[in-house]
């Protein structure tokens, strides 16, 4: 899948304009928020922002400023699993996950450097990847896909379990988001 099937898939399975009062993220259409539509330049109605409005913001937010496509050249499965997490969760907690998930598949260290867990697709994090890839091949990203899923799935287990609200949304998190 390239970026535009990923934007495409984002936008079908986030839907139309919703407004759900247990939701904190508030009225969103094609999955994006009202705070970031206006934070983006977006000054309309939240029922009428434009599919292609929402296209161009998912690329620029969630998947080139957090590095995504970098993560791509190397590995598209976990670029994809990184570009829907980041959609979800916010892109610095699912490149958290991918730096939690690259710093315990290491062997202690063996394998490549440890990186620090800051949210951000640096050159450390590219190496860590890459090490991880040299190692691993191509079976190594769907255990990689693994460790990012069981992060993503924890996450929302505890959400849940913080915020009762939140239960009106864990199984389609699980459904839809994992696997």
């Amino acid at each position: 899948m390239d970026i535009d099937d990923l934007i495409d898939a984002a936008i079908g399975r986030e839907g139309g304009f919703s407004d759900n009062p247990a939701d904190r993220g508030g009225a969103t259409r094609w999955g994006i928020t009202e705070r970031v539509a206006r934070a983006n330049g977006y000054p309309g109605d939240m029922r009428a922002l434009p599919r292609e409005t929402a296209a161009a913001i998912y690329r620029r937010l969630y998947w080139q400023r957090p590095g995504y496509d970098r993560v791509a050249a190397a590995m598209p499965l976990i670029a994809a699993e990184l570009f829907d997490t980041g959609i979800n969760m916010g892109p610095k907690v699912a490149t958290g996950f991918l730096q939690r998930a690259l710093n315990a598949l290491n062997r202690g260290g063996a394998d490549y450097a440890d990186v620090a867990v800051d949210g951000l697709i640096g050159p450390h994090t590219l190496a860590a990847l890459d090490g991880f890839r040299a190692r691993r091949g191509a079976a190594g990203e769907r255990v990689l896909l693994k460790a990012l899923e069981a992060l993503q799935g924890a996450r929302y287990m505890t959400l849940a379990e913080r915020r009762p609200a939140n239960e009106a949304f864990l199984y389609g998190w699980l459904a839809n988001r994992l696997g």
